[in-house]
Protein backbone atom coordinates (compact mmCIF):
# COMPACT_ATOMS: atom_id res chain seq x y z
CA UNK A 1 0.00 0.00 0.00
CA UNK A 2 1.59 3.26 -1.09
CA UNK A 3 1.36 5.83 1.71
CA UNK A 4 3.89 8.82 3.33
CA UNK A 5 6.39 6.15 4.02
CA UNK A 6 6.58 4.32 1.08
CA UNK A 7 9.99 5.27 -0.94
CA UNK A 8 9.34 7.51 -4.12
CA UNK A 9 11.73 7.81 -7.09
CA UNK A 10 10.93 11.03 -8.95
CA UNK A 11 11.24 10.09 -12.78
CA UNK A 12 11.77 13.82 -14.12
CA UNK A 13 11.31 14.62 -17.89
CA UNK A 14 9.81 16.83 -20.33
CA UNK A 15 5.94 17.07 -20.07
CA UNK A 16 5.56 15.23 -22.96
CA UNK A 17 7.96 12.45 -22.51
CA UNK A 18 6.54 8.73 -22.52
CA UNK A 19 7.59 7.25 -19.22
CA UNK A 20 8.11 3.85 -19.54
CA UNK A 21 10.32 2.86 -16.19
CA UNK A 22 6.72 2.92 -14.25
CA UNK A 23 6.35 -0.12 -16.18
CA UNK A 24 9.09 -1.86 -15.32
CA UNK A 25 10.59 -0.38 -11.59
CA UNK A 26 6.65 -1.07 -10.45
CA UNK A 27 5.76 -4.24 -11.19
CA UNK A 28 9.09 -5.44 -9.49
CA UNK A 29 9.04 -3.60 -6.77
CA UNK A 30 4.95 -4.69 -6.53
CA UNK A 31 6.34 -8.55 -6.88
CA UNK A 32 9.36 -8.20 -4.30
CA UNK A 33 7.01 -6.44 -2.07
CA UNK A 34 9.07 -3.19 -1.38
CA UNK A 35 7.28 0.02 -0.34
CA UNK A 36 8.92 1.77 -3.38
CA UNK A 37 7.20 3.37 -6.74
CA UNK A 38 8.62 5.52 -9.57
CA UNK A 39 6.44 8.56 -10.36
CA UNK A 40 6.37 10.23 -13.73
CA UNK A 41 6.85 13.42 -13.14
CA UNK A 42 6.64 16.36 -16.49
CA UNK A 43 8.47 19.51 -16.23
CA UNK A 44 9.62 21.80 -18.36
CA UNK A 45 12.70 23.58 -18.35
CA UNK A 46 12.24 26.79 -17.67
CA UNK A 47 10.71 25.77 -14.06
CA UNK A 48 13.42 22.30 -13.72
CA UNK A 49 16.34 23.97 -11.34
CA UNK A 50 13.51 25.35 -9.10
CA UNK A 51 11.51 22.11 -9.21
CA UNK A 52 14.84 19.25 -8.74
CA UNK A 53 15.07 21.61 -5.27
CA UNK A 54 11.71 21.20 -4.08
CA UNK A 55 11.51 17.51 -4.90
CA UNK A 56 14.36 16.61 -2.59
CA UNK A 57 12.55 18.27 0.23
CA UNK A 58 9.99 15.36 0.62
CA UNK A 59 10.63 12.99 3.80
CA UNK A 60 10.37 10.00 1.62
CA UNK A 61 11.90 11.07 -1.55
CA UNK A 62 14.73 8.39 -2.30
CA UNK A 63 15.99 9.86 -5.80
CA UNK A 64 15.43 11.02 -8.65
CA UNK A 65 15.71 9.50 -12.18
CA UNK A 66 16.17 12.12 -14.56
CA UNK A 67 15.99 12.15 -18.38
CA UNK A 68 15.87 14.55 -21.49
CA UNK A 69 15.69 17.78 -21.87
CA UNK A 70 17.41 18.12 -18.25
CA UNK A 71 20.06 15.39 -18.24
CA UNK A 72 22.97 17.86 -19.04
CA UNK A 73 21.12 20.90 -16.58
CA UNK A 74 21.71 18.92 -14.18
CA UNK A 75 25.33 18.85 -13.62
CA UNK A 76 25.54 22.08 -12.52
CA UNK A 77 22.90 21.91 -9.99
CA UNK A 78 24.48 19.17 -7.51
CA UNK A 79 26.75 19.78 -5.17
CA UNK A 80 28.72 16.23 -6.30
CA UNK A 81 29.24 14.40 -9.41
CA UNK A 82 31.18 11.62 -10.44
CA UNK A 83 33.97 11.26 -12.96
CA UNK A 84 31.39 9.53 -15.48
CA UNK A 85 29.13 12.31 -15.16
CA UNK A 86 31.77 14.65 -16.15
CA UNK A 87 33.07 13.07 -19.13
CA UNK A 88 29.45 12.14 -20.38
CA UNK A 89 28.79 15.89 -19.52
CA UNK A 90 25.01 14.40 -18.28
CA UNK A 91 23.68 12.90 -15.02
CA UNK A 92 19.93 11.05 -14.50
CA UNK A 93 20.64 9.81 -11.35
CA UNK A 94 20.20 12.24 -8.19
CA UNK A 95 20.15 10.93 -4.17
CA UNK A 96 20.26 13.00 -1.34
CA UNK A 97 23.27 12.56 1.08
CA UNK A 98 22.25 12.26 5.24
CA UNK A 99 24.07 15.46 5.42
CA UNK A 100 21.68 17.20 2.89
CA UNK A 101 24.06 17.34 -0.18
CA UNK A 102 23.07 16.14 -3.52
CA UNK A 103 25.14 14.19 -5.65
CA UNK A 104 24.30 12.63 -9.01
CA UNK A 105 25.80 9.96 -11.26
CA UNK A 106 25.06 8.11 -15.23
CA UNK A 107 23.84 5.13 -15.56
CA UNK A 108 22.96 4.75 -19.40
CA UNK A 109 26.52 4.07 -20.62
CA UNK A 110 26.83 1.65 -16.91
CA UNK A 111 23.75 -0.36 -18.38
CA UNK A 112 25.76 -0.89 -21.51
CA UNK A 113 28.87 -2.30 -19.76
CA UNK A 114 27.27 -4.34 -17.53
CA UNK A 115 25.67 -6.03 -20.59
CA UNK A 116 28.45 -7.01 -22.04
CA UNK A 117 30.48 -7.85 -18.88
CA UNK A 118 27.54 -10.12 -17.83
CA UNK A 119 28.11 -12.48 -21.19
CA UNK A 120 31.69 -12.89 -20.29
CA UNK A 121 33.55 -10.51 -22.00
CA UNK A 122 36.37 -8.64 -19.87
CA UNK A 123 36.83 -4.52 -21.16
CA UNK A 124 40.31 -4.75 -18.92
CA UNK A 125 42.80 -3.56 -21.36
CA UNK A 126 40.69 -3.54 -24.69
CA UNK A 127 40.22 -1.52 -27.43
CA UNK A 128 37.21 -0.15 -28.06
CA UNK A 129 35.33 1.67 -30.93
CA UNK A 130 32.44 4.41 -30.15
CA UNK A 131 30.65 5.31 -33.42
CA UNK A 132 28.07 8.04 -32.12
CA UNK A 133 29.18 10.81 -29.61
CA UNK A 134 26.05 12.17 -28.97
CA UNK A 135 24.35 11.64 -25.17
CA UNK A 136 24.19 7.63 -25.14
CA UNK A 137 27.61 7.74 -26.75
CA UNK A 138 29.02 9.70 -24.58
CA UNK A 139 28.15 8.06 -21.81
CA UNK A 140 28.91 4.38 -23.24
CA UNK A 141 32.59 6.11 -23.18
CA UNK A 142 32.24 7.57 -19.94
CA UNK A 143 31.06 4.07 -18.20
CA UNK A 144 33.86 2.19 -20.73
CA UNK A 145 37.02 4.36 -19.62
CA UNK A 146 35.89 3.64 -15.74
CA UNK A 147 35.75 -0.29 -16.92
CA UNK A 148 39.27 -0.24 -17.71
CA UNK A 149 39.52 -0.35 -21.63
CA UNK A 150 43.25 0.65 -22.77
CA UNK A 151 41.82 2.31 -25.58
CA UNK A 152 38.84 4.06 -27.24
CA UNK A 153 38.39 5.34 -30.43
CA UNK A 154 35.38 7.87 -31.31
CA UNK A 155 33.57 8.92 -34.77
CA UNK A 156 30.95 11.46 -35.37
CA UNK A 157 30.11 13.65 -38.19
CA UNK A 158 29.76 15.99 -35.55
CA UNK A 159 33.61 16.31 -35.43
CA UNK A 160 33.47 19.43 -32.79
CA UNK A 161 31.30 17.40 -30.30
CA UNK A 162 33.18 13.97 -30.85
CA UNK A 163 36.77 16.31 -29.76
CA UNK A 164 35.04 17.68 -27.13
CA UNK A 165 34.37 14.05 -25.47
CA UNK A 166 37.74 12.96 -26.55
CA UNK A 167 39.23 16.06 -24.36
CA UNK A 168 37.17 15.01 -21.43
CA UNK A 169 38.83 11.16 -21.74
CA UNK A 170 41.76 12.41 -21.67
CA UNK A 171 41.30 15.23 -18.40
CA UNK A 172 39.55 12.44 -16.56
CA UNK A 173 41.41 9.44 -17.92
CA UNK A 174 45.07 9.98 -19.30
CA UNK A 175 45.94 6.42 -19.34
CA UNK A 176 43.64 5.78 -21.86
CA UNK A 177 44.66 6.22 -25.75
CA UNK A 178 42.06 8.07 -27.24
CA UNK A 179 41.87 8.52 -30.90
CA UNK A 180 39.14 10.54 -32.99
CA UNK A 181 38.21 10.60 -36.81
CA UNK A 182 37.71 7.18 -37.70
CA UNK A 183 34.89 4.55 -38.01
CA UNK A 184 37.11 1.60 -39.08
CA UNK A 185 36.74 -1.44 -36.63
CA UNK A 186 39.80 -3.33 -37.63
CA UNK A 187 42.01 -3.91 -34.82
CA UNK A 188 39.10 -3.42 -32.01
CA UNK A 189 38.10 -5.81 -29.37
CA UNK A 190 34.26 -4.30 -28.94
CA UNK A 191 32.45 -1.78 -31.11
CA UNK A 192 29.65 -0.04 -30.43
CA UNK A 193 27.00 1.95 -32.51
CA UNK A 194 25.71 4.71 -30.12
CA UNK A 195 23.84 6.61 -33.52
CA UNK A 196 20.15 6.55 -34.17
CA UNK A 197 21.20 4.83 -37.34
CA UNK A 198 19.18 1.31 -37.26
CA UNK A 199 15.79 2.67 -36.52
CA UNK A 200 14.36 2.75 -39.55
CA UNK A 201 14.62 0.15 -42.69
CA UNK A 202 17.18 1.16 -45.30
CA UNK A 203 19.46 2.82 -42.57
CA UNK A 204 22.98 3.36 -43.57
CA UNK A 205 25.08 1.01 -41.59
CA UNK A 206 27.15 2.74 -38.76
CA UNK A 207 30.51 1.50 -40.34
CA UNK A 208 31.79 -1.28 -42.92
CA UNK A 209 31.43 -4.79 -41.47
CA UNK A 210 33.18 -6.76 -43.96
CA UNK A 211 36.08 -5.20 -41.73
CA UNK A 212 34.43 -6.60 -38.13
CA UNK A 213 36.78 -9.57 -37.27
CA UNK A 214 34.92 -12.45 -36.29
CA UNK A 215 36.47 -12.37 -32.32
CA UNK A 216 35.03 -8.76 -31.89
CA UNK A 217 32.31 -8.27 -29.82
CA UNK A 218 29.57 -5.75 -31.42
CA UNK A 219 26.93 -3.42 -29.30
CA UNK A 220 23.78 -1.46 -30.46
CA UNK A 221 21.59 1.06 -28.70
CA UNK A 222 18.73 0.78 -30.99
CA UNK A 223 16.06 -0.09 -29.13
CA UNK A 224 13.37 -0.11 -32.33
CA UNK A 225 14.31 -3.51 -33.35
CA UNK A 226 15.41 -6.45 -31.12
CA UNK A 227 18.32 -7.38 -33.74
CA UNK A 228 18.83 -4.95 -36.34
CA UNK A 229 20.45 -4.56 -39.90
CA UNK A 230 24.03 -3.92 -38.08
CA UNK A 231 23.63 -6.45 -35.41
CA UNK A 232 22.05 -8.96 -38.25
CA UNK A 233 25.29 -7.84 -40.63
CA UNK A 234 27.82 -8.69 -37.46
CA UNK A 235 26.44 -11.89 -36.30
CA UNK A 236 26.63 -13.30 -40.00
CA UNK A 237 30.53 -12.78 -39.50
CA UNK A 238 30.41 -14.81 -36.49
CA UNK A 239 30.54 -11.84 -33.55
CA UNK A 240 29.06 -12.51 -30.58
CA UNK A 241 26.27 -9.35 -30.09
CA UNK A 242 24.75 -7.17 -27.41
CA UNK A 243 20.94 -5.72 -28.45
CA UNK A 244 19.61 -1.99 -27.66
CA UNK A 245 17.31 -2.93 -24.64
CA UNK A 246 20.16 -5.02 -22.63
CA UNK A 247 21.03 -1.12 -22.03
CA UNK A 248 17.99 -0.39 -20.43
CA UNK A 249 17.35 -3.35 -18.12
CA UNK A 250 20.88 -3.61 -16.88
CA UNK A 251 20.80 -0.33 -15.87
CA UNK A 252 17.89 -0.52 -13.66
CA UNK A 253 19.87 -2.65 -11.19
CA UNK A 254 22.43 -0.46 -10.73
CA UNK A 255 19.96 2.61 -10.10
CA UNK A 256 18.28 0.20 -7.57
CA UNK A 257 22.06 -0.09 -5.69
CA UNK A 258 22.94 3.51 -6.35
CA UNK A 259 19.24 4.15 -4.19
CA UNK A 260 20.39 1.80 -1.51
CA UNK A 261 16.61 -0.65 -2.96
CA UNK A 262 16.93 -4.28 -2.88
CA UNK A 263 18.37 -5.00 -6.30
CA UNK A 264 17.46 -7.58 -9.00
CA UNK A 265 18.17 -9.08 -12.58
CA UNK A 266 18.16 -7.27 -16.20
CA UNK A 267 16.03 -11.46 -16.61
CA UNK A 268 13.65 -10.86 -13.62
CA UNK A 269 12.76 -7.34 -14.58
CA UNK A 270 12.51 -8.47 -18.30
CA UNK A 271 9.86 -11.10 -17.11
CA UNK A 272 8.00 -8.35 -15.03
CA UNK A 273 7.80 -5.27 -17.58
CA UNK A 274 4.51 -4.20 -18.74
CA UNK A 275 5.67 -2.23 -21.97
CA UNK A 276 6.01 -3.30 -25.80
CA UNK A 277 8.13 -1.52 -27.90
Amino acid sequence: MINGNTDIIAHIGYPTHTFKSPMIYNPYFESAGINAVVVPMGCKPEHYRAFLKSVFTLENIRGALITMPHKVTTVGLLDEVTATVRVAGACNAVKRLADGRLVGDMFDGAGFVRGVQRKGFDLSGKRVLVVGTGGVGCAIAASLAGAGIAAISLFDVNTAGCEALAQRLQTHYPQIDVRTGSNDPVDHDLVVNATPMGMNEGDPLPMDVSRLSADTFVGEVVMKAETTAFLAAAQARGCLTQVGTDMLYEQIPAYLEYFGLPTTTAEVLRSGARLSY
